[in-house]
């Protein structure tokens, strides 16, 4: 499944650097499919909610749960969650770059420690802060890499409504063969955009008592609330930003 595309700038939700940070706007790659990082292989796998916030809470109970008023619990994330596609969390740089053989690898480098905080207020405002660390082969002179990525806000799992395109600066120092920095992102998304709509949160949480005609039927699998929930569902992407030869490589290895 390939994210798909929105043209120009989405009103309801934006993507860019915090201060320090700032850089162009570029679209989406046409030609580029993203897969969540998850145990199956597909290209496209939904990202597993994490930051829940509740909907309707009750004592202990869990999402899909009934609570003591006879309410279906709804635990959902209010703001975008942060993650990082499948194949775009590592890249590797090759001298000389046409080759593709492991004596030609000069330098690996891999996004880890993905952190997200997020800001309630007429817009959500989303940071997401990660560690680029870097490993090369020849550590004989001090040097310097520069290394491309991108945050990208999704919609529904697959449209792609916002992109930027960033770098983060790696500094070896002479007889140093490893070297970290740090990058952020951030998003804001439209809080109206992101919230579920009145009515779909009272069907949820609607009072059901047994022997109701509706008692056995869960408000999840009801088209309207799938749709609602996929409507409202925003997720910030952050990435290496890589050739079509890069991706290619990281996918088939």
């Amino acid at each position: 499944m390939r994210l798909r595309e929105r043209r120009g700038m989405d009103k309801e939700a934006q993507s860019f650097w915090p201060t320090g940070h700032a850089k162009e706007f570029l679209p989406v790659p046409r030609n580029i499919s993203l897969s969540h990082t998850a145990p199956s292989r597909a290209v496209l796998a939904r990202i597993v909610t994490t930051g829940m916030v509740a909907l309707a809470l009750a004592g202990c109970s869990r999402r899909g749960e009934i609570d003591a008023t006879g309410g279906i619990v709804a635990v959902r994330s209010a703001c975008p969650t942060a993650a990082v596609p499948a194949y775009t969390g590592d890249i590797t740089l090759f001298n000389p770059a046409q080759s593709r053989d492991a004596a030609a690898i000069d330098v690996v480098a891999d996004i880890t420690n993905l952190r997200s905080t997020c800001t309630d207020g007429a817009q959500f405002y989303t940071e997401a802060s990660f560690t680029v660390n870097a490993r090369r082969s020849d550590a004989s002179v001090a040097r310097q890499v520069t290394l491309p990525y991108f945050s990208a806000v999704v919609r529904g799992g697959n449209a792609v409504v916002a992109k930027r395109v960033g770098q983060v600066t790696l500094n070896f120092a002479a007889g140093e063969y490893r070297a970290s920095a740090q990058a952020k992102a951030g998003s804001y998304v439209d809080k109206a955009s992101a919230s579920l709509p009145a009515d779909i949160q009272a069907k949820i949480t609607q009072k059901r008592k047994a022997g109701d005609a509706d008692a056995a039927i869960d408000p999840f699998a009801q088209p309207d609330v799938k749709a609602a929930l996929q409507r409202t569902s925003f997720e910030l992407l952050v990435g290496f930003n890589l050739t079509q030869d890069q991706l290619k490589y990281n996918a088939t290895r």
